[in-house]
């Protein structure tokens, strides 16, 4: 090949301006956009905020939060406890929704100063006579997960309380009568009552509490923080948030309100 080149001088010349060109294509900023750096992190959540499929709610709204700061994203299932130890020890680079002031006890996470959504934290049962308050709710059996804050600042101290890992098995224990008051999310409780087939559970009303539900990175991410903040904001003004509510929770809603 070489001698062949060397034979025809404008070959040779041809050759080498294609190996420039394709040189000067690999260096270009898109020619590398498949190789975006990925973050991992944690996520206690089920449908229909994340599904195995990534087509939940706040799986399409994170998603693309992350790639228009410049990131993918890698959502992992641990339990809430571990999902918080481990963020703020960096085995993984942050969690996915959680209260505001966490970063009190974990130090190494660094909020995301817009909000991810709102979650309302409701009391499930099968007697809907129960009064849907906290003074009502502590003197039941009640139920809630392991390292969800709200609840267990709630509950603390009071006689009957259950902890367990795992959102079916806190169903199961209520649906079986052996606590009388599982607390969950609304969205996340209802799509898990309906997968269930529990057509008893339904939520007390009114709400126990009403949260802003932020992402948190670990602090060698801290230069992503105002990106995605900024993400965040402009797919509220373009409409994405209220596009993807109305196509993933608004069908769940017992009622007619929107």
């Amino acid at each position: 090949m070489l001698s062949t080149l060397a034979s025809h001088p404008g070959r040779a010349r041809c050759a080498h301006a294609w190996l420039g060109v394709a040189c000067l294509l690999l260096t270009l900023p898109w020619a590398h956009a498949a190789e975006r750096p990925v973050l991992v992190l944690n996520d206690v959540n089920e449908p229909p905020y994340t599904t195995p499929d990534g087509n939940g709610f706040l799986d399409v709204i994170a998603r693309e939060a992350f790639r228009r700061a410049g990131v993918e994203l890698k959502l992992v299932k641990l339990p809430a406890e571990r999902g918080l130890i481990n963020a703020n020890a960096g085995i993984e680079d942050g969690d996915l929704v959680r209260i505001a002031g966490l970063e009190k006890q974990y130090p190494n996470l660094i909020r995301v100063p817009e909000k991810l959504t709102d979650w309302v934290f409701v009391a499930f049962s099968k007697d809907r006579a129960i009064p849907a308050n906290w003074t009502a709710i502590r003197q039941r059996s009640v139920g809630h997960i392991k390292g969800w804050k709200i609840y267990e600042r709630a509950v603390n101290g009071a006689e009957r309380v259950t902890a367990v890992d795992d959102p079916e098995q806190l169903f199961r224990l209520l649906e079986l009568g052996r606590i009388e008051v599982a607390l969950y999310e609304r969205w996340l409780g209802l799509a898990l009552a309906r997968k269930l087939d529990l057509k008893d559970v339904r939520p007390l009303s009114p709400p126990l509490a009403r949260r802003e539900m932020y992402i948190y990175l670990h602090k060698r991410h801290a230069a992503l923080v105002p990106k995605i903040a900024e993400a965040l904001r402009a797919l509220k003004r373009e409409g994405f948030y209220e596009r993807a509510y109305r196509e993933k929770l608004k069908p769940l809603r017992e009622d007619k309100t929107p």
